[in-house]
């Protein structure tokens, strides 16, 4: 390993040599713990001392006859008696509430997905429409508590179901080790152990193996700003906040975990270590960055200033490892108005390739919470992140934020009775498709689903026995696959020409439409958001057409709407369209 850099901040791959190596001739253990006095090695039968190696603040120990899946954990003596820790590099752990790390065997899974790898980017021009996903959560085999599918298993109905619904990409939610299943994964133990929840290390390289080969790519929630304050993981590793702030008044995040010291070079080492472990070994195709704010702003606070070594490290992270793992995606889940988050690092950028646009999802659903009488007050809620559309490569995310806590689902969030809150969900949508920016929704969404989202529960798939959310999920399966089809959504995504109102205007009847173009094709959205039908809506085109042909509309009799036919109920004459749109309804046309 490079010393220098490891205490430095510039090298990727400590794992490489840090934690247990195995060969059926011998496995080598390390760990860095310079505040130690000593550290001894606990397997399941027998207790042996390490011994201090290179400057003395690493320990190593090698063995002969460890056998892959043998438990082991370090016992790291200081000043103040000694604590029993996992170890911080350790490839798998044990299912909480153990948490030994597990040796593994390198050679078990090889990858036979070379040409994916070599053809995936990061879809700037092409489609992107991202199913947020809790591996514990989608479907589950028993509820039982404590039963999940594994990996393996989650292959066999996941993949037909992404393929099925037009997903083209899958986002876990964190699969990092972790003790508390409420975490949801966002209070990390093993920052490069899969969670033994759903199986081994190989199952998981096997799951993403099998995405690629159906050309699905796969992202993982990656969390650099925090982690979990459990004895046995990176609290007070050596005694001494090795990982942490000494000061609480920064150490401590808002969540009750341990804030990472980003200007101490060990600490970039490590989780830029990590992010390039699940890149490279693992053959994710893209990494979700939680809680960028944090990293940008003292504890996301604007007021306390810029984080300045945080914010150098993350940039420094994010363009080494897009130049080590080509095609890869970098994504901020990111709440603040900070400029250049998705601009290169060589032009100032922090250098990620998305930022979520939370400012859109909190306009939008705000909206559909009110009243139509309402609405016209805030008719330019929907209006406002065109105005800044173009600062940044947003993503659009429906996210599972949004439908916990008590916040209600996302079609439970829409005003009025059950019928009119689907109808007007599935108008949302068609919205969503629409505004320029990539697509993100975690699951149950699609199924119109009311009841909030349980990790403890799967989604409730039941729903697709009422003819109304089946009609809901066939919408949504339509409008997946127009927007993974029509070019115009997505080739200028983040160019001005690729989107422009036609309509921006209509306050008092709650009308809007939007023009997306393609380098070869146009569609047009056209958008009733009133409880109230609108017949004659005429709206002036900026060029004139001869043929304009109806893709979808959401309140077709198919899913449970009121339109027989929906080419009749629009008509174009060169540069105008009209048409007639019933309430909470939206219509997509092709124009030519």
């Amino acid at each position: 390993m490079d010393f220098y850099g490891f205490y430095t901040g510039q090298i990727f791959d400590a794992y490489e040599w840090m934690g247990a190596h195995y060969t059926p001739e011998k496995t080598v253990f390390r760990t860095f713990a310079p505040q130690a006095s000593r550290v001894e090695l606990l397997l399941e039968e027998k207790t042996v001392p390490m011994n201090k190696v290179y400057n003395g603040q690493f320990y190593e120990l090698e063995l002969d006859g460890i056998k892959a899946g043998e438990k082991y954990e370090y016992r790291i003596f200081s000043g103040s008696g000694y604590t029993d820790h996992a170890d911080p590099y350790g490839y798998a752990m044990e299912l909480r509430p153990m948490h030994k790390s597990i040796v593994c065997d390198p050679e078990g899974f090889r990858f036979n997905d070379r040409d994916w790898m070599k053809k995936r980017n990061a879809m700037k021009n092409k489609p992107l429409n991202i199913y947020e996903l809790h591996a514990g959560s989608f479907k589950k085999p028993s509820d039982a508590p404590g039963v999940w599918y594994n990996y393996e298993q989650l292959c066999e109905v996941l993949i037909p179901y992404l393929k099925e619904c037009g997903y083209n990409y899958v986002e876990f939610l964190p699969l990092c080790e972790h003790p508390c299943d409420e975490s949801w994964g966002y209070q990390t133990t093993g920052y490069f152990s899969p969670t033994s929840r759903y199986g081994t290390p190989d199952q998981l390289k096997k799951l993403i193996q099998m995405l690629h080969e159906n050309e699905i790519g796969a992202i993982l929630d990656f969390v650099p700003v925090h982690f979990a304050v459990d004895s046995y993981g990176l609290f007070k590793y050596d005694g001494s906040a090795l990982y942490e702030y000494p000061n609480n008044d920064v150490g401590m995040s808002e969540w009750g975990s341990c804030n990472f010291m980003h200007s101490r070079g060990e600490v970039k080492t490590f989780l830029q270590s990590s992010a390039n472990y699940w890149l490279k070994e693992f053959h994710f195709d893209g990494l979700r960055m939680d809680a960028i704010s944090r990293i940008i702003f003292w504890q996301g606070d604007e007021r306390r200033g810029v984080n300045s070594n945080a914010l150098d490290f993350v940039k420094n992270m994010n363009k080494n490892l897009r130049e080590m793992n080509p095609g890869c995606m970098l994504i901020a889940e990111d709440s603040t108005s900070f400029k250049g988050i998705t601009a290169d690092t060589d032009k100032g950028g922090i250098g990620f390739d998305y930022k979520w646009d939370l400012g859109w999802m909190n306009d939008t659903l705000s909206f559909f919470a009110l009243a139509p009488e309402k609405r016209s007050e805030a008719y330019h809620k929907l209006t406002f992140s065109m105005m800044y559309f173009q600062d940044e490569n947003y993503l659009l995310p429906l996210s599972h934020d949004e439908v916990v806590h008590g916040k209600g689902t996302i079609a439970n969030k829409m005003y009025g009775t059950m019928d009119e809150k689907l109808s007007q969900a599935k108008a949302l949508y068609m919205f969503m498709m629409a505004h320029p920016g990539k697509k993100l929704n975690f699951m149950g969404n699609e199924l119109g689903q009311f009841r909030e989202w349980d990790e403890k529960r799967g989604q409730d798939f039941c729903l697709l026995d009422n003819e109304k959310h089946r009609g809901f999920h066939e919408y949504m399966k339509k409008l997946n696959k127009c927007y993974l089809s029509e070019t115009a959504f997505y080739e200028e995504d983040y160019e001005s020409k690729g989107f422009e109102w036609a309509d921006c205007h209509s306050e008092s009847e709650l009308l809007y439409s939007i023009i997306r173009r393609g380098r070869k094709n146009t569609v047009i959205a056209l958008f009733n958001f009133n409880n109230k039908a609108k017949s004659g809506y005429t709206v002036k085109l900026p060029e004139s057409y001869s043929n304009a042909k109806a893709l979808l509309c959401s309140d077709s009799e198919c899913w449970g709407g009121t339109v027989a036919n929906m080419e009749k109920i629009y008509q174009l004459n060169g540069s105008e369209l009209t048409c007639d749109l019933p309430a909470y309804s939206s219509l997509l046309i092709k124009l030519s």
